[in-house]
This record gives C-alpha cells, sequence and structure tokens, in this order.
C-alpha cells in the first residue's frame, strides 16, 4: 500500500524532536509528573472510571467516564491498533495516520474503522463536525494548530487520551507505559481482560527470552536510524533501547540523540538494529534495504563486528515507537536479532 510520502516526512521530523528532548465532562488538574497513566473505578461498579492522562505539554490531565465512548476519533498506527486489539473497533468512526500496513489478523476490524486517506491527521475543524465523544492519539497532534487543546476537548465532554510515550516534556520512553496505556483503555472500554491478555504476552517474551538466556554475556547492541546521511541514536530513554535494556542487552550509546559514524566504529556493537519506516518510501522492500545499505554499504562502516557477522537487522518504527499491541512484536524482533539461536515465541 503506497501513501503520501510529504506526510511521512512531518511524522519523521517530529519523531526525531521526540527522541532528541506524547462520556461526561472533565475535572481537570494540571500538574507536572514522571508517572505513568493510572485509572481509577468506583468499588461499587465499573463506571464512572478516572483516569489520568496528559496533555499537549505533557502535564496531567483527569478524566471521569461515566460510560465506555462510543464515537472514538483514533490518530496513528498504536491508537488503530490498540482499538482493533481489544475488540473495540465498532466504537470508531474515524481513523487516520498509517506508518505501516495493518498486520493481517487485524484487516477486518480495520475495515470497519472508515480508515481516510485524504490526510495523515485531521486539524480540529474536522474532527469537531465528526461530533466525538473520544479522541485518541499522539499528544504532539493536541496543540491549537492540530487537534486542538485537551481541556478544550473535556470541558465539552469529549474525553481525549495521550499515548504516554508521545508525552511532552522529554520523558522516558518505556515498555510500562505501553503497558498501561493498554490497562487504561481496557478498564475505559470495559475490556479489562483483554488488555491484560495483551499485556501478559508482552511480559512473557520478555521474561521467556531473558530464562532462556540466563548464563549467556549480554549483547552490546546500538538502535539507530539512518536519515539524510546522518544517523539518529535510539538511547535508554526510547521504547527501542528499554527493549534491549529488558531485554538483557546492553545500548553502546545509552545517550539518545545522534551518533557519527566514528562513534559507532569505535563502540562496534554485536548487533545493529535499523529503523525503517514501512510507508516512507515506493514499497516497504525497497524502504528497508535502502536503511539497511546505509549501514551495511557504506565502506567506513565495513569494519564493523555487526556488519562482517551480518547482524545489521531490520526493526519497523511502529513496533518500536508508540507501539501499543505491536509492542509484542517489537520485543521479538529485538530478541531474535540480540540472540540468534533463539527460538522467540
Amino acid at each position: 500500500m503506497k501513501r503520501q510520502h510529504h506526510l511521512r516526512t512531518g511524522v519523521l521530523a517530529l519523531t526525531l524532536a521526540l527522541l532528541t528532548a506524547g462520556c461526561a465532562p472533565a475535572t481537570g488538574t494540571s500538574a507536572p509528573s514522571p508517572a505513568p497513566a493510572t485509572a481509577e473505578t468506583a468499588a461499587d461498579g465499573h463506571y464512572p472510571v478516572t483516569v489520568t492522562n496528559y496533555n499537549y505539554l505533557g502535564d496531567e490531565v483527569s478524566y471521569t467516564y461515566e460510560e465506555a465512548p462510543q464515537r472514538v476519533v483514533a490518530v496513528y498506527q498504536g491508537s488503530i491498533e490498540t482499538m482493533i486489539a481489544l475488540g473495540l473497533e465498532d466504537h470508531v468512526i474515524a481513523s487516520y495516520g498509517l506508518d505501516n500496513e495493518v498486520k493481517p489478523e487485524w484487516q477486518e476490524g480495520f475495515a470497519a474503522m472508515n480508515y481516510r486517506e485524504d490526510v495523515f491527521a485531521p486539524d480540529k475543524e474536522t474532527v469537531t463536525l465528526l461530533e466525538p465523544d473520544m479522541i485518541l492519539s499522539w499528544g504532539s497532534l493536541f496543540s491549537e494548530k492540530n487537534l486542538g487543546d485537551v481541556t478544550g476537548w473535556n470541558n465539552k465532554g469529549v474525553a481525549t487520551y495521550i499515548n504516554t510515550n508521545t508525552r511532552g516534556g522529554g520523558r522516558p520512553r518505556t515498555l510500562e507505559n505501553e503497558y498501561t496505556d493498554i490497562l487504561n483503555l481496557g478498564r475505559i472500554f470495559d475490556v479489562e481482560g483483554r488488555a491484560e491478555a495483551l499485556v501478559e504476552e508482552m511480559r512473557t517474551a520478555i521474561t521467556t527470552t531473558l530464562t532462556a538466556v540466563e548464563g549467556q554475556d549480554s549483547p552490546r547492541v546500538a538502535v539507530v536510524e539512518p536519515i539524510g546521511g546522518g544517523m539518529t541514536n535510539y538511547g535508554a530513554d526510547s521504547l527501542a533501547g528499554d527493549m534491549v535494556v529488558q531485554l538483557g542487552g546492553t545500548l553502546v550509546k545509552p545517550e539518545g540523540g545522534e551518533m557519527s559514524k566514528e562513534e559507532l566504529v569505535q563502540a562496534n556493537p554485536d548487533v545493529i538494529f535499523v529503523i525503517y519506516m514501512a510507508y516512507s518510501g515506493d514499497d516497504p522492500e525497497t524502504v528497508v534495504a535502502e536503511q539497511l545499505g546505509a549501514i551495511t554499504g557504506d565502506p567506513a562502516l565495513a569494519s564493523l563486528t555487526a556488519v562482517a557477522a551480518d547482524r545489521v537487522k531490520p526493526v519497523m518504527l511502529g513496533d518500536v515507537y508508540a507501539a501499543g499491541p505491536r509492542t509484542v512484536d517489537g520485543i521479538r524482533t529485538i530478541a531474535a536479532g540480540m540472540y540468534p539461536d533463539l527460538s522467540v515465541s
């Protein structure tokens, strides 16, 4: 499937910025906090459910749900696929913003979500006309020039939920944040069992890997994204970096930001994961080949152990950034690349 490439360019720039720095009327509070979003449920029944999430700046904002939202606008890959994975596609009235193909097992649910290809992300006026009761998206979109202010929507009785790993303020992007978001959405829509099963699958993928490789040396890992002749390094504060660490690896450069070729050669990692965005070119296969070629085809990097050992591995951005239910795919891809003799399931 081919998409509008100029829209992907804007998202790519946004991702880089984030890496180097995400019903009833609400009672809102704003106070900075490093804690992940949480949900509270009344003791005498499922609803009302009060959830602490965030605004555009990353400050905490609480919202109370008297019932499950029925008219959801879902923007970006993780938002769309989380709703499908939780069996909630019939709650979505419009969806936008795919970076890659929806997985085969989710295609039936996706067909019911009124996906719109005319824009990658809608503006406030477009969303207003849809009359949603919930907007699910990245934190960066809740500016006035895009979707609009969280408090403004909440005061109109429209819930908002920001993927915690896109929360503003330069906070760490972690596996725990992805778990929390899935569990919170499970509470909001009263599908806790489905949410818990998704998270348990992710946690099990971690623990099973660690058990299988107990006693082995920690692989030295780099996660990079070649862009415009340079390389972005996914450090310990990125979701990809947290996956590496949680799976027993050692990041050769824990600090995020740019990585020079000289730094990569000096670090000489055992394995290099190369980030790609499937819809950033004419077809995903070409995108993957070009991204890998930026490492494997560069004479300046020919001496790298990972290049000589054929341990330069592709990993899709959607699996390791605000990944939602794809988090388990990211975990498995990272585990397989770090431990080539491991059978990951």
